[in-house]
């Protein structure tokens, strides 16, 4: 049994030292030590031996055992240490290399349009108001003055909800100004911005999905003058003192008298051009002076107020503000056209 011992010992040894991996060094350990190992084996054996012979084959036995597991440790330590030198040396970073670029992010062309409108019409003493995308007929067009039967109302023209026509996409940012002057007395002097939905084709100038932004001015004494002071004043402040408008008698059912004001073709200079469809002038906004009917309708004296409304297209005010000849431009999501701005 002692030259089987001192062969385990000078073969495991030899092992162990040698071993290329901590998986491998387990396995060595597990031969040698664990509960079936052979060392451990001829340690079960030692009641076949003699007194005289026990104490010398125990004492060796337990020297194997130091011994083996000193050098296991000593080679558990010097593989840990290598892989954390090959660790180091694979993630080792090259701080002279130049570091990735990451790119910032820019507001869309319509969202700086909208926001510095917002600062013209803050300027000029207008508060902000919201509303619901999701409307109702009333609100959308019984409370605005628009009876049953205008084309407006028609299916054809507008994103209803329900068969019975009660809910829609609202088609406008008007129902806005019904529900503010509902909650809130005269003087009123606010714009709603926000999205809208109609039926539209899908060209150069239209899309079933835009944004607008409606006025409302509700005091004492309101005309047609300071309707016309207001947006000749934004379109001043936003295109600079060059830019031409004009008055066109128009009408719509939530407004009279009303008017739409077209702006020259940026593309032409009024010249006639495909943006503009040969007449050198783009539409911009319809106006007007509020129906007494839609004033009374949310309680307010049409004997001592009146007011004015208007509605603009965000997509038409950033095409003309950075010359941009097709609308579809802003929704295709390209970052080569967005990355202009």
């Amino acid at each position: 049994m002692i030259t089987q011992l001192e062969q385990i010992r000078e073969k495991a040894i030899e092992r162990v030292r040698s071993a290329a991996n901590l998986q491998e060094l387990e396995q060595l350990r597990i031969k040698y030590l664990g509960k079936k190992g052979e060392l451990t084996a001829l340690l079960k054996n030692m009641g076949k031996l003699s007194a005289e012979e026990r104490p010398v084959v125990g004492q060796l036995a337990n020297s194997i055992r130091e011994k083996l597991d000193s050098a296991m440790k000593d080679r558990t330590e010097a593989l840990s240490r290598e892989a954390m030198d090959l660790r180091l040396q694979e993630e080792a970073l090259d701080v002279t290399i130049p570091g990735k670029t990451t790119e910032l992010g820019k507001k869309h062309p319509m969202s700086i349009v909208l926001d510095e409108t917002k600062e013209i019409f803050i300027g000029m003493g207008f508060e902000i108001a919201e509303g619901p995308e999701i409307e109702t007929e009333y609100y959308n067009f019984t409370a605005l003055n628009t009876k049953p039967g205008h084309p407006a109302r028609d299916w054809q023209d507008t994103f209803y909800l329900r068969e019975d026509s009660s809910v829609l996409l609202r088609t406008q940012t008007s129902p806005v100004q019904v529900r503010v002057m509902e909650k809130k007395k005269p003087p009123i002097r606010i714009i709603s911005p926000g999205r809208v939905y109609r039926k539209d084709e899908v060209d150069a100038t239209h899309s079933p999905m835009f944004h607008q932004i409606e006025g409302l001015v509700v005091d004492k004494g309101i005309t047609m003058t300071d309707l016309k002071g207001t947006l000749v004043q934004f379109v001043g402040k936003l295109y600079g003192p060059d830019a031409k408008l004009r008055f066109r008698p128009h009408h719509f059912p939530f407004t009279e008298p009303s008017c739409e004001i077209d702006i020259m073709c940026f593309e032409c200079r009024g010249e006639g051009c495909r943006v503009c469809k040969g007449e050198g002038w783009i539409e911009l906004l319809g106006a007007g002076m509020v129906h007494p009917r839609v004033l009374e309708g949310c309680g307010i004296d049409t004997d001592i107020y009146s007011g004015f409304a208007f509605g603009i297209g965000v997509e038409r005010l950033t095409m003309r503000r950075f010359s941009v000849s097709d609308m579809r431009l802003f929704f295709e999501n390209d970052i080569r056209f967005l990355s202009q701005f």
